[in-house]
């Protein structure tokens, strides 16, 4: 957990060594490549995750239907 908070605590000397390094490593043409790819990897997993959000609502709200269902048809029982 340590490590976890030290890592995002950051200053701005820390920050521009790392994107220089970045520069260094990478180069100044395949940087925006990069990012490009990044940005795509992070839309994906946001849909993905909608997605999978989605469906756990539609099998709650079915379960929900199926639980209001259950219970009109005992009421219905009960009264005949």
């Amino acid at each position: 957990m340590d490590a976890f908070i030290w890592f995002f605590n950051l200053g701005g000397s820390e920050i521009i060594v790392i994107l220089f390094v970045i520069l260094l490593l990478f180069g100044g043409k395949k940087i925006p490549e990069l990012m490009r790819g990044l940005g795509k990897g992070i839309r994906e997993f946001n849909t993905a995750r909608n997605s999978i959000e989605s469906e756990i609502r539609e099998g709650m709200r079915d379960a929900d239907l199926k639980k209001v269902e259950e219970r009109k048809a005992e009421e219905r029982k009960a009264e005949q």
